[in-house]
């Protein structure tokens, strides 16, 4: 029998909604579940602080939780460098604290406020002091993906029809459309998130389990065994299909 593997789909803040996820996985799991995280813990919603914490956690404790790397995690990281840089892969005249983006909601769960008036190397200065050294730690240390048997878990999507040793970072934390509309199978059964739907779904070839949690909307978690997969809900397993 293949061993469960479960998945949750992007966070964005919302860690009243990723503990509710996670006492779903522990109820059919138990609390040695195998978790991947498929990115996006970050911006929009009201506590990406106490996600970063949550997860940081449970990774030190020995959790088998795999974090993968997301668009709005990069974002974060570049902002936290020394020099603050800016994702190339942003529409022009978009920046991290862009009000589409979220990266004010983020700064004021870390107590920052950003006024106006304030210039970028002020806000960075405050942002660097308050943001744990193990929270840049835990951002360093994120996947780009995570393949298992025939699952692929990634942020956003592949450049269909390369390998996965060809496949470059900002494809798998930014694709959408070159990999949205292309409806052949992949290797594998790709897994993913970064663009928001009204509810999880299975398109044959992927599942986006991106149910708008940034936007208010539930957080999907799942769990697969090999390529079956089922959404977990309050009343259990509901099987998801194409």
């Amino acid at each position: 029998m293949t061993a469960p593997l479960y998945a949750i789909g992007d966070i964005h803040g919302q860690l009243e909604m990723l503990d509710q996820a996670l006492a779903r996985i522990e109820a059919d799991g138990g609390e040695g579940a195998r978790i991947v995280f498929l990115g996006d813990y970050t911006d929009r919603g009201p506590d990406s602080s106490g996600v970063l914490e949550r997860l940081a956690r449970g990774q030190a404790e020995g959790r088998d939780w795999i974090c993968l790397k997301g668009n709005h995690d990069r974002m974060f990281s570049m902002f936290l460098e020394e020099y603050p840089r800016n994702d190339a892969r942003l529409l022009v005249g978009y920046h991290w604290l862009h009000e589409q983006i979220g990266g004010l909601e983020t700064l004021q769960s870390y107590g920052v406020e950003v006024e106006d008036g304030d210039r970028i190397y002020q806000t960075h200065a405050r942002a660097r002091a308050a943001v744990p050294q193990a929270h840049l730690d835990f951002l360093s240390r994120l996947k780009p993906y995570h393949q298992e048997g025939g699952l692929l878990f990634v942020h956003a999507g592949v450049r269909p029809g390369l390998p996965l040793e060809s496949q470059n970072e900002d494809d798998l934390i930014w694709i959408r459309q070159e990999f949205l509309n292309d409806e052949r199978a992949h290797p594998w059964l790709v897994v993913h998130g970064h663009t928001p739907g009204r509810r999880a779904e299975h398109r044959g070839n992927r599942v986006n389990l991106d149910s708008g949690a940034g936007y208010g909307r539930p957080l999907s978690a799942a769990v697969f065994e090999g390529r079956d997969c089922w959404l977990l809900t309050e009343a259990g397993r509901v099987a998801l299909t194409p």
